[in-house]
């Protein structure tokens, strides 16, 4: 089974988020700095289904966790 490679752009389109780079950059720059206590999935800022599909994502080790574990380093840098 061939395991599909998702991009950020892909992760925010299917978040319903714009997904353009500009876009992308200034979520990340207007969310960025997660206490490290917060899991990505239950961040203030995502809609129920939202966080339920980042949650599933990373429990299943599906093929967006990689995408979403770069999302989650981004948002939690200092």
């Amino acid at each position: 089974m061939e395991s599909s490679i998702h991009t950020l752009n892909n992760l925010f389109a299917q978040l319903g988020l714009p997904s353009d780079e500009a876009s992308i950059k200034t979520f990340i720059k207007t969310h960025s700095h997660l206490a490290t206590s917060v899991l990505l999935s239950e961040a203030s800022f995502w809609t129920p289904t939202q966080a339920a599909f980042l949650r599933e994502e990373i429990l299943n080790d599906a093929d967006w966790a990689e995408v979403i574990d770069q999302l989650n380093t981004s948002l939690h840098a200092v």
